[in-house]
């Protein structure tokens, strides 16, 4: 079954944020969003052990419990095994430093394992407060959390979660599987796979407005090819596309802000938000199923809900091509 089947709009809710990531958030604060996000229609959300070592879904679960579970899409990931025992010192996280430095304090293990995937799988839905998952992803088999390491951590997803989650998937316990990633290359290893066979694939900051030069030149045509389907995560680039201050979950560089900068010229010259550009733009690939954006202050919610149906003028696009800002390959929305 394909993602566009599965999926019950364009917009999901991305609950990274609830992990306490960058920060430290009220737990009334980011049950509100949640039901924020419920309330303003969305019915797809993503989640992962990773955000907060556990403190996402707990939050998340904690308000979807309550719902009617045939109404909405639900997502989360393996690779991160949350523990009992508590991590002493700083979290070795790759490239990705302190992200959830204020999240739950638990230990959590790596790892791609069969053995670990169905636990994983299990904690989960504890933690979430539900019989079952929608959607799994394989979380982070990449470069930025590995190194040179990453094709190790690869292979053990591909003999381990890979063939648990393709099991699962035929059994009909879920409905479809994929890679969670913030690179491309190792979904195009996947997908260059004769075996097991992914249904689509979670792409995070690689196909926005300020970095889809790269997807565009191997990744989506493969996709494409192989009638998979993406969800673009991270529309707003760790936020600097939404008024933050993070761009790959880090200050944003000079170069970034300049960008920015001169995005936002572009906008304010059409009377666009640059929160409806990002989010338009995302989507206008074919290959886009949806798009997740995440929040932790229920406001929020109702801005990306108008973002994407924010009336764009086609000359804000062809400016924006115009001036370098988007590749001269990249889809345009339909009515540009």
């Amino acid at each position: 079954m394909s993602l566009k089947e599965i999926l019950p709009g364009r917009l999901g809710f991305g609950t990274a944020p609830l992990g306490n990531m960058f920060r430290a958030i009220p737990d009334e604060e980011a049950r509100a969003t949640v039901e924020a996000a419920w309330d303003q229609g969305t019915r797809y959300y993503d989640t992962a052990p990773f955000y907060g070592a556990g403190l996402s879904e707990e939050r998340l679960g904690e308000v979807l419990s309550a719902k009617p579970r045939d109404e909405y899409v639900l997502s989360t990931k393996v690779g991160r095994v949350v523990l009992d025992d508590l991590e002493e010192g700083a979290r070795d996280l790759g490239e990705k430093g302190g992200l959830f430095e204020h999240g739950n304090p638990n230990k959590m293990l790596h790892v791609w394992t069969a053995e670990a995937t169905e636990r994983s799988i299990e904690d989960s839905l504890e933690r979430l407060g539900t019989d079952r998952l929608d959607i799994v992803w394989v979380h982070d088999i990449a470069q930025d959390f590995h190194g040179d390491l990453w094709l190790q951590k690869f292979e053990e997803a591909r003999t381990g979660a890979f063939r648990v989650l393709s099991r699962l998937r035929d059994e009909g316990v879920i409905k479809a599987w994929g890679l969670g990633v913030n690179k491309t290359e190792p979904i195009e290893l996947t997908l260059a796979l004769d075996e097991p066979k992914p249904d689509g694939f979670l792409l995070a900051g690689r196909y926005t407005l300020l970095d889809h030069e790269h997807a565009l030149q191997r990744l989506l045509p493969m996709a494409q090819e192989h009638n998979v389907d993406m969800v673009v995560g991270g529309p707003y680039s760790s936020g600097i596309l939404a008024g933050g201050a993070h761009f790959e979950y880090q200050q944003a560089p000079p170069e970034i802000i300049e960008k920015v900068s001169r995005l936002k010229a572009l906008a304010h010259k059409y009377g666009v938000s640059i929160k409806a550009a990002a989010l338009q733009f995302s989507l206008a690939h074919p290959a886009s199923a949806a798009v997740v954006a995440g929040a932790t202050r229920p406001s929020r919610i109702a801005e990306d809900v108008a973002a994407l149906n924010e009336a764009i003028p086609t000359a804000f696009w062809h400016d924006l091509r115009t001036a370098g800002l988007i590749s001269p390959s990249a889809p345009l929305p339909d009515n540009a």
